[in-house]
C-alpha cells in the first residue's frame, strides 16, 4: 500500500499550514549536472531545455565534441531525452518556452526561432534595430518576449506570429541593470507588459507609455521574481535579504535573511514562487521554502536543481528526483489532517468503517447528514488533488458511498472527476512524462492536453483520450497524417517517377482509410495536402486533394502547387462562380497571356463554363483581354461583334472607322458571314463618305456616324442635293425611300417650289397621296391642295376633305356621279354653311 498522504506533509506557520513534497519521478543518472548548464523549464508539467553554460569551466577530454557548436537538449520531467537541437545562427542570448510548449531561441542579432518538440521551427526577426544594435538580454514569457538592445532600449514582441516589435518607453539607462524581470500582460492590471529594472538602489517600472521610479532604497537587487498572479514580487538584495512586496511597492509582505541558512553553499541560484503565497530559494544542493511569515522548510538535494513555477506549486528538477512542492489543498487538509472532525473526514472514516463492515458507519453518516453533500464534494475534490491512484480510488469510493445517502445529487462532478483522473494518470506515466496536476489540467483544458500529446507524436494515446472525453479526433488525425507523410518514403517497386507514385498511392490510401474509420469527416484534406506539398510530395498532395469535399479548400492549394488546369476544373465543378473568377484572375496575373488562353482553350467541354465566365468578366471589366481571347481562340464572328460594339461607343471618327474596318476583316475571314462582311464594307464606305461631307460643310454639319437615310436627309437640308443623289446611287437606296426622304426634307425647309419641281421630275413611286398627307400633317394644307388632282380618282374627294376643301370634294363626287359619297360628305360636314353648299351641289345632279 502506498504511503499515507500525510507522510509528505510538513507544517509551517505554527502548524496551521502544510506543504507537501510529492515525488513525481526518479531521474537518477538521466540528467546532466544542471549546475554546468543554462536551463529553461516549461510550465504545466512541460519539458526542460538545457544548454552548456559557456561561462563554466569544463575539464579537458570531457564531451569536447559537443562544444564545437551550441546544442540544446530537451528532457521530459521524467528525465527522458526528447530532442537534441543544434544551433548555428550566432550566439544564443536566451531561450525559453511558450504556453503551447514551443521552445523560443533568441540570438544576439535579434533572430529568434520557435521549435516544436519534433525539431521543426519557424524563424522570425526583431527587425533592423535589433540587428544593428544587437541584444544583450531577453525575457521570454508565455505570450511574447521583451528584449534589451545594445543601446539599453526595450523591444516588445506580442504573440508568436512574427509580429513587428514595439519599442517601450525609454528608461534612460547608461549601463545595464543589475537584474530585470517582466510581469506578463495577462496578469497585469493594465493588461500591458510591465518591465521591472533594478537600477542603483531603486526599481524602475517600464511599460509602453511611461517609466516610473518606485523610489525605494533597498537595492540593488540580484533577483526579481513576480508571483503567478502578478500581485507580488520576490526581491533579493546583494546582502542576501529576501523581500516579498506587492507589485505597486505599497505593501511589504515578508522579509527573510537568506544568510541565516547555514546549510547553503555558494550564491543563490533561483528565486521562484510556490503558488502565490510562498517563495522557493535554491542553492547548489539546497532548496528552501519561505512562508508568508518567514517560516522555512528545507529540502536538501545531492546536486544542483532547477525549479519551475507552476500554477499551484513549484516543480523541482534535481539530480535524483523530480518533485512537486505545493500547499496542501483545503479538501485534503479537511480529510487527512490528524484529528480532523470536518464532515468530509467523518464521511471518509464512515466509508472505511463500512468497508470493514463495522456498524459505526451508519452512526457517522447520521451525524453529518445536513452537510453530507458538502462532504461528498470535498472527497471528490481531494481525489483530484492526490497523485497516487490508490488514494484517488479510496476518496472517490468514499464520495460514492456518501452519495448513496442523498436523495437528490447531481453526479456530473463525480463522473467528470473519474474521467479526469483516468486521463491524468495516463499522461503522468513516466514514459509519457507530463506531470499535470488537477488544477493545471482544468486551467489548460483537455483540448490543450491532446495538442501536447500530438506534438510528441503520441497519436494513439491522444486519440484514445479524445474518444474517452468525447472530443473530436480531427486535430489528432490531422497531425498524425502530417507525421505519416514526413516519415513515409515512396516504395521501390518501380524506378524514377513510377516509384514515387506507388508510394504516394499507398500513403494516401492509409490516410483516407484511417479518416473514414475513425470518423474524421471534418478534417480538411487540403491542410494535409499542403503539408505533403511543402515536403516535396506534390503527387501525394494532388491525390489527397481528390478526397477534399470543399472546393474552396482544394483550389487555393492547387494554385499554389501550380496545378492550374486541375484547379480550374475543380472550381468549375464546384458550381461557385466566385471561385472560378478567383482562379481565372489568379492565372491571368501569373501566366503569360498566351499560356493563359491556351489553358482555357485546351480544356474542352470541362472548361466551357470558365470560358463563358471569362467572357462575361472581360466584357464588363477588360475588353482588351476579351479581344485577345477571341483572337487566340480564332473566334472571328465574336471578334467582329466586339469590334462593332466598341465602334458604337467610340466618339473619335478615326478610331470608329478603324473598329468597323476590323469588324469587316473578321467577317470577311468567315465564308459563312458574307452578308455581314458586305454590310461592314458598306459601313466603311459610308463613314468615309461622311467624313468627306463634313469637310465639304466645313465641319458645320455632323454627318459622321449617322445612317444612310439620315445622311441623305442632311444633304438635302444643307443644299447638297447632288451629294444626296450620289449617296442614293452608291448605296442603292430604293426610289420609294428616297422620295419619302426628300419629301420630308423639302417640307422641313418649306421649299415648296423645289418640292413641286421634284414631284414633276418623274412619276412619283410613292404616289401623291403621300405628298398630301405629309403636307397636311406638317400644317401645309394649302400647299397640299395642288397635289390632290394628281391622286387617284377615288381618293381625291377624301384628300380634298383632308385639306379642308369640302366644296371641291363635293364637285369631285358630282363629276364621278357618286351621290352616296356626296351624302356621306354632307353628314360629315363641320358646319351648316358647308352642308348647304353640298346640298346645292347634290340638287344639280341628275
Amino acid at each position: 500500500m502506498p504511503e499515507h498522504p500525510t507522510t509528505t506533509w510538513e507544517a509551517i506557520q505554527d502548524g496551521n499550514t502544510f506543504y507537501r513534497r510529492q515525488q513525481l519521478y526518479s531521474v537518477t543518472g538521466k540528467l546532466p549536472n544542471l549546475g554546468d548548464y543554462v536551463v529553461a523549464g516549461c510550465r504545466h508539467g512541460g519539458p526542460i531545455a538545457v544548454m552548456r553554460d559557456n561561462s563554466k569551466l569544463v575539464a579537458l577530454g570531457r564531451a569536447s565534441t559537443s562544444l564545437s557548436k551550441a546544442q540544446i537538449q530537451l528532457y521530459s520531467p521524467a528525465g527522458e531525452a526528447l530532442l537534441l537541437l543544434s544551433w548555428e545562427q550566432g550566439r544564443i542570448v536566451r531561450f525559453g518556452w511558450t504556453a503551447d510548449e514551443r521552445l523560443v531561441v533568441v540570438n544576439e542579432e535579434g533572430v529568434y526561432r520557435l521549435y516544436d518538440l519534433q525539431g521543426d521551427y519557424e524563424q522570425y526577426s526583431l527587425g533592423n534595430e535589433a540587428a544593428e544594435l544587437g541584444l544583450i538580454d531577453v525575457r521570454i514569457q508565455d505570450s511574447g518576449l521583451v528584449a534589451m538592445t545594445g543601446a539599453l532600449t526595450l523591444l516588445e514582441v506580442k504573440g508568436w506570429e512574427g509580429a513587428r516589435p514595439l519599442t517601450l518607453a525609454s528608461p534612460g539607462l547608461t549601463e545595464p541593470p543589475h537584474v530585470w524581470s517582466v510581469i506578463p500582460p495577462d496578469v497585469n492590471i493594465s493588461r500591458h507588459v510591465e518591465v521591472l529594472l533594478s537600477v542603483d538602489s531603486t526599481i524602475l517600472s517600464v511599460d509602453n507609455l511611461e517609466v516610473v521610479d518606485q523610489r525605494i532604497s533597498r537595492g540593488p537587487f540580484t533577483h526579481i521574481s513576480p508571483s503567478p498572479n502578478g500581485k507580488a514580487l520576490a526581491l533579493v538584495t546583494y546582502s542576501g535579504l529576501l523581500w516579498a512586496v506587492s507589485t505597486d511597492f505599497q505593501r511589504s509582505m515578508a522579509e527573510f535573511n537568506t544568510t541565516t541558512v547555514h546549510e547553503a553553499e555558494g550564491p543563490i541560484r533561483q528565486v521562484e514562487w510556490c503558488g502565490n503565497d510562498a517563495i522557493l530559494v535554491t542553492w547548489d544542493s539546497l532548496v528552501v521554502l519561505v512562508g508568508p511569515y518567514g517560516d522555512t522548510l528545507k529540502f536538501p538535494h545531492s546536486g544542483p536543481t532547477f525549479a519551475v513555477t507552476e500554477l499551484d506549486g513549484v516543480r523541482i528538477m534535481g539530480p535524483d528526483v523530480c518533485d512537486m512542492v505545493q500547499k496542501v489543498p483545503v479538501s485534503s487538509m479537511s480529510i487527512f489532517r490528524p484529528g480532523s472532525t470536518t464532515p468530509s473526514a467523518i464521511l471518509y472514516a464512515a466509508w472505511e468503517s463500512f468497508s470493514q463492515r463495522l456498524p459505526k458507519a451508519d452512526e457517522s453518516i447520521r451525524s453529518i447528514r445536513p452537510d453530507l453533500a458538502t462532504a461528498v464534494d470535498e472527497c471528490i475534490d481531494a481525489a483530484g488533488q492526490e497523485w497516487e491512484p490508490y488514494w484517488q480510488r479510496r476518496l472517490l469510493s468514499a464520495a460514492k458511498f456518501g452519495r448513496g445517502f442523498l436523495d437528490l445529487y447531481n453526479p456530473t462532478d463525480f463522473v467528470n472527476a473519474g474521467q479526469t483522473l483516468k486521463v491524468l494518470n495516463a499522461v503522468r506515466f513516466y514514459e509519457i512524462g507530463i506531470p499535470l496536476t488537477y488544477s493545471q489540467y482544468i486551467y489548460a483544458s483537455p483540448t490543450q492536453l491532446v495538442k501536447r500529446l500530438t506534438s510528441r507524436n503520441l497519436h494513439l494515446l491522444a486519440l484514445r483520450i479524445s474518444s474517452f472525453l468525447s472530443l473530436k479526433p480531427d486535430p489528432v488525425l490531422k497531425h498524425w497524417a502530417s507525421a505519416k507523410i514526413l516519415r513515409s518514403r515512396p516504395t521501390t517497386t518501380g524506378s524514377g517517377r513510377d516509384a514515387e507514385l506507388s508510394g504516394d498511392e499507398e500513403v494516401c490510401r492509409l490516410i483516407v482509410q484511417k479518416f473514414e474509420q475513425l470518423g474524421g469527416g471534418e478534417v480538411s484534406y487540403a491542410d494535409i495536402a499542403k503539408r505533403a506539398w511543402e515536403v516535396g510530395r506534390s503527387g501525394l498532395a494532388t491525390k489527397l486533394l481528390d478526397h477534399e469535399s470543399r472546393a474552396s479548400d482544394q483550389v487555393p492549394l492547387l494554385l499554389t502547387m501550380k496545378e492550374d488546369r486541375l484547379a480550374l476544373e475543380k472550381a468549375v465543378d464546384s458550381g461557385d462562380s466566385d471561385l472560378v473568377y478567383h482562379v481565372l484572375l489568379h492565372l491571368y496575373k501569373r501566366l503569360t497571356l498566351g499560356d493563359f488562353f491556351r489553358l482555357i482553350e485546351s480544356g474542352g467541354p470541362k472548361l466551357t463554363v470558365a470560358s463563358r465566365l471569362l467572357e462575361v468578366y472581360a466584357r464588363a471589366q477588360n475588353r482588351e483581354m476579351l479581344r485577345d481571347f477571341y483572337y487566340s481562340d480564332d473566334r472571328r464572328v465574336e471578334s467582329a461583334v466586339l469590334s462593332l460594339d466598341e465602334a458604337s461607343r467610340i466618339k473619335d471618327p478615326l478610331s470608329k472607322l478603324a473598329a468597323v474596318k476590323a469588324a469587316y476583316k473578321f467577317f470577311s475571314d468567315d465564308k459563312d458571314r458574307a452578308f455581314e462582311a458586305k454590310m461592314m464594307d458598306e459601313s466603311t464606305r459610308l463613314l468615309t463618305l461622311q467624313q468627306q461631307l463634313e469637310k465639304e460643310s466645313d465641319d458645320k454639319v455632323d454627318f459622321f456616324g449617322v445612317s444612310v437615310n439620315e445622311t441623305i436627309r442632311l444633304c438635302i437640308l444643307n443644299g447638297l442635293s447632288k451629294r444626296a443623289d450620289k449617296v442614293r446611287s452608291d448605296f442603292k437606296v430604293p426610289d420609294k425611300r428616297f422620295w419619302f426622304l426628300k419629301l420630308h426634307a423639302l417640307t422641313t425647309l418649306r421649299d415648296f417650289e423645289a418640292l413641286e419641281a421634284f414631284s414633276k421630275s418623274k412619276r412619283s413611286p410613292i404616289g401623291y397621296e403621300a405628298f398630301v398627307r405629309h403636307l397636311v400633317e406638317t400644317g401645309h394644307a394649302k400647299e397640299a391642295v395642288a397635289y390632290v388632282a394628281r391622286c387617284d380618282g377615288p381618293k381625291r374627294a377624301e384628300m380634298y376633305v383632308l385639306c379642308g376643301e369640302w366644296r371641291m370634294a363635293g364637285n369631285i363626287c358630282k363629276e364621278r356621279g357618286d351621290k352616296k359619297g356626296l351624302e356621306e360628305l354632307r353628314k360629315k360636314s363641320p358646319n351648316t354653311m358647308i352642308s348647304r353648299e353640298l346640298d346645292q351641289i347634290a340638287s344639280t345632279m341628275k
